[in-house]
């Protein structure tokens, strides 16, 4: 048989794999980025974790206690200098890049009607959220070429399902999508998939100062088949398997993790 030159490595033991790795994630200082990055490091990985919030980042070292296998960098998604300098931070800290997690956006979806919409919002949602993915995979594939590495985009279920007023963020996540499946065709070996969360408390995965218990209803948990909304290290988890060998023959791909809630008939 004739080993392909191009092949992705076959599975390996999912915990022996991931000492020696390194992960970026962007936006990685508070909710779903840091339960991201905090899911690589239970795994065994070694996580750059980019975020405007440098009070949010050096939290997270202090709160993590893995300065070994931890770095934070100031970082801005949609300024390609800031992400020029953020993956060679990461380099010259580690020496190498396995995986990428493009998390970092802005995150709120609301808007005001589009005909009152200026023209600077629009493109600030849509440089950030869909510009920042495609400067940080720019300037990550290098790296990423070279060990054989993923990326995994953190879209969401509004790029599917929609509220009034938030055709900006849709547009951005949609995008997300679809550059995500035609990446994994341009980049291959390297695998690109995304996630599609829904609904995930954050409240408590903010920095120290913002923290603060969630308050949910039991309504609010019941309206999920599983009986409960999302939480980080739920998208943490599908993160860590996507970045990983056992992932192996899957690219091109996105994931929803909604605790099954898009998938409920609604009536009025």
């Amino acid at each position: 048989m004739v080993k392909s030159q191009h092949a992705a490595p076959l599975p390996a033991g999912a915990a022996s794999e991931w000492p020696g790795k390194v992960i970026l994630v962007t936006g990685g200082a508070q909710g779903v980025g840091k339960g991201i990055a905090q899911a690589v490091l239970e795994a065994g990985g070694r996580v750059v974790i980019g975020d405007l919030d440098a009070e949010a980042g050096e939290a997270c070292l202090k709160e993590w206690d893995a300065r070994d296998r931890a770095a934070f960098f100031t970082l801005d998604v949609s300024k390609e200098a800031s992400v020029k300098r953020f993956v060679a931070g990461a380099l010259r800290r580690f020496g190498r890049i396995d995986g990428l997690v493009n998390n970092a956006g802005i995150a709120d979806p609301h808007n005001v009607p589009i005909e009152s919409m200026d023209w600077a919002d629009w493109k600030r949602r849509i440089e950030t959220n869909l510009g920042g993915v495609f400067l940080c995979c720019k300037h990550a594939l290098p790296s990423l070429k070279a060990a054989n590495g993923a990326i995994v985009n953190i879209a969401s279920t509004r790029a599917h399902q929609s509220e009034p007023h938030s055709e900006a963020y849709a547009a951005s996540k949609g995008g997300m999508l679809a550059f995500t499946h035609a990446l994994a065709i341009s980049a291959g070996p390297v695998r690109v998939n995304a996630i599609n969360p829904g609904w995930i408390v954050v409240d408590d995965w903010k920095k120290p100062s913002q923290r603060k218990k969630p308050r949910l209803s039991a309504a609010d948990h019941a309206q999920h088949p599983v009986g409960r909304a999302g939480v980080p290290p739920d998208i943490g988890a599908l993160a860590v398997f996507l970045l990983s060998s056992q992932a192996g023959f899957i690219t091109g791909e996105n994931f929803t993790v909604d605790g099954g809630i898009s998938r409920k008939m609604q009536y009025l």
